[in-house]
């Protein structure tokens, strides 16, 4: 078969991946940059025999400029070429990066859509109703445990109330007013001794009183104008 034939025709070969042909591609950048340097080398060989040759041997300088022209030719395809395969070896890392960011998205994608195969919207609001209904009857339950419906049923509040207003209007007249207590037992009936006591007592109290007052009254100019005139 001729080259057009295997290039244009024939059995077609199974296209490689795009990592094989970004490697394929890198392998010919590679090899196409070491011609380039030899191409540059040769060219400054060429270029320095003809400084060399161009005033003795004028023919020979005029070789190597010739040469150095086709090196330099083949030098510019070559970096025409290498244009061409880095932007095409760029094209296919960016394809691959796309095809590797696809499918991890379309695992993403039929994950979800797995995890949400047993699922209905509808049941799922209905579990949410049942799950606040439950809850709401933890809360009632709570509140009849909490309550002391059992305990202190019999005890009237406002009889609670009257009597605490009358204990704080108790404390209210001993402290402000000054109301005493109601005695709760009668008095003693006191001996014959200490009424004798008593009464020493309290005539030694008129005499000292007397005494006093008596006093007063020598001290006093105006009480002694008043008992001259009342004599």
């Amino acid at each position: 078969m001729s080259f057009f034939g295997k290039m244009f025709g024939g059995k077609k070969e199974q296209a490689p991946t795009t990592g094989e042909a970004i490697q394929k591609l890198r392998e010919t950048e590679n090899m196409l940059i070491k011609k380039q340097e030899f191409l540059e080398t040769k060219i400054e060989e060429e270029l320095n025999i003809a400084r060399k040759n161009a005033s003795k041997n004028k023919r020979v300088a005029l070789q190597a400029l010739k040469k150095k022209k086709r090196l330099e030719k083949q030098l510019q395809q070559i970096d025409g070429t290498l244009s061409t395969i880095e932007m095409q070896r760029e094209a296919l890392e960016s394809a691959n990066t796309n095809t590797a960011v696809l499918t991890t998205m379309k695992n993403a994608a039929d994950a979800l859509k797995a995890a949400h195969q047993n699922m209905d919207v509808d049941k799922v609001h209905d579990m949410m109703d049942d799950i606040a209904e439950q809850q709401d009857v933890a809360r009632e339950i709570s509140d009849a445990i909490s309550n002391p419906v059992a305990f202190g049923a019999d005890i009237d509040d406002e009889d609670l109330e009257r009597e605490l207003d009358e204990l704080e209007q108790e404390n209210f007249d001993k402290e402000i007013i000054g109301i005493p207590e109601p005695s709760a037992t009668l008095p003693e009936v006191p001996d014959e001794d200490v009424s004798e006591k008593a009464k020493e007592k309290k005539k030694a109290t008129t005499t000292t009183n007397a005494t006093a007052a008596s006093a007063a009254e020598d001290d006093d100019p105006d009480m002694k104008q008043l008992l001259a005139w009342a004599n």
